[in-house]
């Protein structure tokens, strides 16, 4: 009878949980209860979020400096780990991307096929990250669509904060669709042969994996307004476009030969007077030409971006026999990519431009900006003002590039009223910015370190004149480094007191003998909760072992508990702690209770669905 007790499941988890708190509670030493106080207090700041939570990570971790949990060293040991520095290289290759229009004419794809529908969207975009997630780091596929995830919003007027999340969990999920996509699972190959066994094959956690990505996707499109946070847009200031009433989307087409204005200038075209339209640039092959001056002649086979009414240039198509481009427009892409806009300028006292007209300044020519809106002496002049002579504070809009205009901030005639609200787009080093990312992402492949290969890519952007020194500087978002780098001695911490080893020998102890499916669920569960605290590799390294001899009390298969350990520590959504996840935190406005509401529904699910199918199919 006595013997049947002490074997009863109940008495057994009690036995458990009485000796996993008296190890806790009264150590050898103090160092596991200072830790986990020291835990309990960050989760409660971090939670509360009424402190800065990169503040709340460096307090966190000076305070284990202090309490000799860790060492000085290690205490700062984190801001030069592999992630951080991978994570801020990632940081600027992104930029350079972004820098060159691959990322708007990516966006625009994404828009073109999926239209403005948020849950096809939402599905397009977290199937396509998840995807290149399995082949490449989810932190570099991620970067990869975070310009782009930007530019969707602006364009479709769809929240950030609804699209940025699930794309990020789906980079995280697409790392589990192969046995290349994460870290942990190439790890786990490595255990596997220093254990005498064999590694598995490139696709054999596809059957897991697949299911996963495509759960999740299903979930982001079918239940996002429900579990992602509705972050409010912060309202930005009036456009110059939205204050003069110009704000309309730019109109393309093509010059056909039967054009009846094939072989005209600018000038005989008249588009201002006959249609009320702005011409604002012209491309010939790859050849664009801004603010074309009034002696440019019109050909066949150019292509002509205007700005104005849908009503204006419908009937200028309908009487020029021009060929409309706005869904496959080359030229409205670049227009569109965030390198152009439209500027306020004022004529300074005592310019040399003052009693002159800007045809007789030859104003395009001059500044290479196209005016759109003249208004002196409380009149507003929208058709042919070419020959109104300017006066002092006289207003000028104009479109152009910001490059462009930003020259115009120190000009002896004009003065820039406002701000430019974007970047020169530097379109030619496109193709060599996203050979240069491939590149770097390839090389993690030759055994290479994460960080040395992104940071070579990093600077192979700016000696290649992608980026500029300052620009490499800007692109780094310090507070999620700082976050990552105060978080990462924690795991150090763990290590040094022996909790992490104390929670998961008290883990396989209590389960041995269970039954497989408690035992699956069970260890899911305990990396789960380790890959939040340490690292997903340090969780995998240490849990491995000793699942490998867990598998022998319980007769379950090795292979396939090691590969539910690496696999689950991939369920990193419930806090920032991820790479991803710390990546977005910021552009997305989140909060630690938006990670643990969001995150909460898909740890829960990936657990199910990884349990099931590894106790399935492996």
């Amino acid at each position: 009878m006595s013997s049947i007790s002490r074997n009863h499941p109940a008495n057994k988890e009690r036995t458990f949980l009485s000796s996993l708190a008296a190890n806790i509670l009264f150590p050898m030493d103090n160092s596991i209860l200072l830790l986990s106080m020291v835990i309990a207090a960050m989760l409660v700041l971090f939670i509360s979020n009424r402190i800065r939570l990169d503040l709340v990570a460096i307090v966190a971790c000076l305070a284990l400096a202090w309490l000799s949990l860790i060492s000085p060293l290690e205490a700062i040991s984190g801001f030069a780990s592999n992630a951080v520095v991978a994570m801020a290289s990632v940081m600027i290759l992104g930029y350079g991307i972004e820098r060159t229009g691959v990322t708007s004419r990516l966006a625009s794809t994404i828009i073109k096929y999926a239209g403005t529908n948020e849950k096809r969207i939402i599905s397009t975009v977290s199937m396509t990250v998840g995807l290149l997630s399995s082949v490449m780091q989810n932190i570099g596929a991620a970067a990869l669509f975070l310009p782009a995830i930007r530019r969707i919003g602006q364009q479709t007027s769809i929240p950030t904060s609804h699209l940025m999340m699930p794309m990020g969990f789906a980079a995280i999920l697409g790392g589990t669709v192969t046995m290349i996509g994460s870290g942990p699972l190439i790890v786990l190959n490595d255990l596997l042969r220093q254990n005498g066994m064999e590694p598995f094959s490139m696709f054999a956690v596809t059957p897991v994996g697949l299911p996963l990505l495509i759960a999740g996707v299903a979930l982001f499109a079918l239940a996002g307004s429900r579990i992602f946070p509705n972050k409010k847009e912060k309202k930005c200031q009036l456009t110059v476009a939205e204050i003069w009433g110009i704000d309309y989307a730019i109109k393309t087409c093509i010059l056909p030969r039967s054009s009846n204005l094939s072989g005209k200038t600018r000038e005989e075209a008249s588009f201002k007077i006959k249609y009320d339209l702005n011409l604002l640039a012209i491309r010939k092959n790859t050849e664009v030409t801004v603010a074309p001056s009034r002696y440019a002649r019109l050909e066949s086979g150019q292509e002509l971006a205007f700005l104005g009414s849908k009503e204006d240039f419908n009937d200028f198509i309908s009487a020029s026999g021009c060929v409309p481009t706005e869904n496959r427009s080359r030229l409205k892409s670049i227009l569109d990519s965030g390198g152009f806009g439209l500027a306020e300028l004022i004529v300074r006292p005592k310019a040399s431009i003052i009693d002159k007209t800007l045809r007789e300044i030859g104003f395009r020519q001059k500044f290479s900006i196209e005016p759109i809106v003249h208004y002196s002496k409380m009149r507003e002049s929208r058709s042919d003002f070419y020959d109104t002579p300017l006066a002092a504070g006289d207003t000028i809009i104009a479109f152009g590039s910001w490059d462009t205009l930003r020259l115009l901030a120190s000009h002896q005639d004009l003065l820039l009223l406002t701000h430019p609200e974007g970047e020169e787009i530097r379109y030619k080093k496109g193709p060599l910015a996203v050979m240069i990312f491939i590149a770097s992402l390839a090389l993690t492949f030759t055994g290479m370190p994460i960080s040395i290969a992104l940071l070579t890519g990093a600077v192979a952007m700016i000696l290649a004149e992608i980026l500029t020194p300052d620009e490499a500087y800007h692109a780094i978002d310090w507070k999620s480094v700082i976050l990552i780098g105060g978080l990462i001695p924690f795991g150090i911490a763990m290590e040094n007191t022996g909790a992490s080893r104390l929670i998961a020998s008290s883990f396989v102890d209590l389960l041995a003998g269970a039954h497989p499916i408690a035992v699956m669920l069970s260890l899911a569960i305990l990396t789960t909760a380790l890959s939040l605290i340490i690292s997903n590799v340090a969780a995998t390294v240490l849990l491995v072992p000793l699942v490998l001899l867990l598998s022998a009390g319980i007769g379950a298969d090795p292979r396939a508990l090691a590969l539910l350990v690496a696999v689950s520590s991939q369920n990193s959504f419930i806090l920032p702690t991820h790479q991803v996840n710390a990546l977005l935190m910021d552009p997305g406005g989140y909060t630690i209770r938006d990670y643990l509401k969001a995150g909460g529904v898909m740890t829960v699910l990936f657990i199910c669905i990884e349990t099931t199918f590894i106790y399935l199919l492996i």
